[in-house]
């Protein structure tokens, strides 16, 4: 039967990987909108209190879920594969396996989620002045736990068949109804951050109500029966075998990205709200980036099932290269307009001297991190989801936390927070050119 949706297995790579990160990118910039348009409309609506209060809960968010998305992604690899393969019974089995697992993953991340949110606050050493509206916020989206879930779930078995239109689609309408329900909760109704929260919420269970539609309406092999959704105990083992080392690899970073935070909490409100603000600038330049590697994983997952291994090779050659220029212009870019780009957060003087600071630390080293997330997209396309794993977890939570614990208490600087990233972008950068230049990660 012919595929409406065409496997990266053929055809000009460059073109193949191009036209499919370029409906993602767009997802992405998207994506990244419901978040930012909250601390848009927090920072200038409610001011800079609150806008600390929104930012200090990213890291915590993602915590929880980057868990989840890196089991999802496992099964994404898999996915890919038997569709690459056109092994249409396995690809049956571990789309119905994989929603089953979303299901039960999501109720569980509301209750830890909901439950946990005030005594995690607590130990980030939030400032008091900020404790309780970082608290709603989060129980408030925690709460709303099960769409995030399934979306994600949703758009990584879309995405790893080929299909990146229909994500943009839905994600388009999301970001307009978050834009609207944002304006109408804070400014018309001035609920505050907790209506920042719903709003993000609402729009992620439409988009994911989208999605499942459109599972449920395709035609190929991959089209979701409700009926059969269940556990086939033998592509779970799969999908905790290779999603699990990217779940707990994403948890561990967050928890470490925590406790940076928590050492960016206790220099006050006006150092949490500047950094906020640099992180949402810093989420929109790396959007091409992150489109790439995700680009990346399914040519390589999809490939590699169809034994297509010296194409596999070239492919993985274009999309690290593309994605390290990228990375560099964007971040000269960064430097060189980082002022209007935090302004447009918070126009206090303060708030902008900090986001600046940060800026300009890191931006000329997007290069690194770009590389860095390149090699590992390409290993967990090829299954190989231990080593990003072990070589993240090193780099970017031990090396990260054992510099902030020594030279904060010895500098009292903000600057050790600005500088961890870059060095630790670089020496994971080392550890990925070493391990994929020595062995033969294809087989």
């Amino acid at each position: 039967m012919a595929k409406a949706i065409e496997p990266m297995t053929s055809g000009a790579i460059w073109k193949r990987v191009t036209f499919f990160a370029l409906p993602l990118l767009l997802g992405n910039l998207f994506q990244q909108m419901y978040n930012t348009v909250d601390s848009l409309i927090v920072g200038n609506f409610l001011g800079s209190s609150a806008l600390a209060a929104v930012s200090s809960s990213g890291s915590l968010i993602f915590m929880l879920i980057g868990f989840l998305s890196g089991i999802a992604s496992g099964a994404s690899v898999i996915v890919s594969k038997y569709f690459g393969a056109n092994d249409t019974e396995n690809l049956h089995r571990t789309v119905h396996t994989t929603v089953a697992f979303g299901l039960v993953a999501g109720v569980l991340m509301t209750l830890v989620g909901v439950l946990l949110s005030p005594q995690i606050v607590l130990w980030m050493d939030t400032p008091d002045s900020v404790i309780e509206e970082s608290v709603i916020y989060l129980q408030i989206y925690f709460s709303g736990s099960l769409g995030f879930v399934m979306y994600n779930i949703f758009v990584g078995i879309l995405q790893a068949v080929g299909d990146s239109r229909h994500p943009l689609y839905y994600l388009i309408v999301s970001s307009v109804i978050n834009l609207v329900l944002d304006l109408v909760f804070i400014a018309v109704f001035h609920t505050g951050v907790g209506g920042a929260a719903l709003a993000t919420v609402i729009s992620q269970v439409v988009s994911a109500l989208l999605c499942l539609i459109q599972l449920m309406r395709t035609k190929e092999e991959y089209r979701l029966q409700l009926r059969e959704i269940r556990f086939d105990k033998r592509i779970l083992i799969q999908v905790i075998r290779i999603g699990l080392p990217s779940g707990v690899q994403n948890s561990i970073i967050a928890f470490a990205n925590v406790i940076v935070q928590s050492n960016i909490n206790a220099f006050g409100e006006a150092t949490m709200a500047g950094y906020g603000a640099y992180s949402k600038v810093e989420g929109f330049g790396f959007l091409p980036i992150n489109s790439f590697t995700m680009a990346l994983t399914t040519f390589v997952g999809q490939n590699l099932g169809a034994k297509q291994f010296e194409r596999t090779q070239k492919g993985a050659r274009f999309g690290i290269l593309v994605t390290v220029v990228l990375a560099e212009l964007i971040g000269v870019v960064v430097f060189i307009f980082a002022p209007q780009m935090i302004a447009a957060f918070d126009s206090s003087p303060e708030v902008i001297r900090f986001g600046v600071e940060k800026a300009r630390t890191a931006a000329l080293f997007y290069c690194l991190l770009a590389f860095s997330h390149s090699i590992a997209s390409v290993l967990r396309g090829a299954g190989r989801t231990m080593i990003p794993m072990i070589i993240m977890m090193i780099c970017w939570c031990v090396v990260r936390v054992t510099f902030l614990s020594i030279t904060i208490p010895l500098t009292h600087s903000i600057q050790m927070v600005y500088w961890v990233y870059p060095l630790t972008w670089a020496l994971s950068s080392v550890a990925f050119l070493l391990y994929y230049k020595k062995t033969d990660w294809l087989s």
